[in-house]
């Protein structure tokens, strides 16, 4: 029975202590909230830039490259009229049913030759096939999808509904957004490469 009340004792008297040491505080503080200073200079070692959001700025990139300096005449001031609003896209569901054309594209790494209409992208073509083409946004703002045209320019054998990632000059050499892409002839499509 000693032995009992020794342990009931020694026990009060340690939680005793334990409570009286954190009644009074460990005297430990919180440091101060740093966390929009670190923002702020990070933000201000990134030089500016005159790529509209999310290139600017972006951590990481925003999978575009970067324009040579003096490589862009800039943007057209008000009231000014030129060939962007040529290069805005077009609407593919404004082909009308009797305006539909077909065109047979080769996917060169499936192995199969497919007719693809003038109202239907390169990636849902090849993915009604059942084919696992890469791609991300379906909104031609990223190069997830991209494919090679080897027989010449781009623009020579598909019309874009929306290109925010390919330059010029990548579509020069052939590249597509296959998410955005509409035939206007027959070709060979390279799925996955990007410029």
């Amino acid at each position: 029975m000693v032995e009992l009340a020794g342990v009931l004792g020694g026990a009060v008297l340690a939680l005793t202590v334990v409570a009286l040491h954190y009644a009074k505080g460990t005297g430990w503080e919180a440091s101060e909230d740093i966390s929009q200073e670190v923002l702020e200079q990070r933000a201000a070692s990134v030089p500016e830039t005159d790529f509209p959001e999310p290139y600017n700025r972006s951590i990481g990139g925003g999978g575009a490259a970067a324009i040579p300096a003096g490589g862009s005449e800039g943007e057209l001031a008000e009231g000014e009229e030129g060939e962007a609003e040529e290069e805005e896209g077009f609407d593919p569901d404004a082909i009308a049913d009797d305006e539909v054309e077909y065109y047979e594209v080769e996917f060169a790494k499936e192995g199969e030759t497919i007719e693809v209409a003038n109202n239907e992208n390169l990636l849902e073509a090849g993915e009604d096939e059942g084919w696992d083409l890469p791609y991300a946004c379906r909104e031609g703002q990223c190069i997830s999808c991209a494919g090679h045209i080897e027989d010449g320019p781009a623009e020579d054998y598909i019309r874009h509904s929306s290109n925010e990632s390919l330059f010029e000059d990548d579509m020069e050499d052939g590249y597509c957004l296959t998410c955005v892409a509409y035939p206007v002839d027959d070709f060979t499509l390279e799925t996955s490469e990007s410029p």
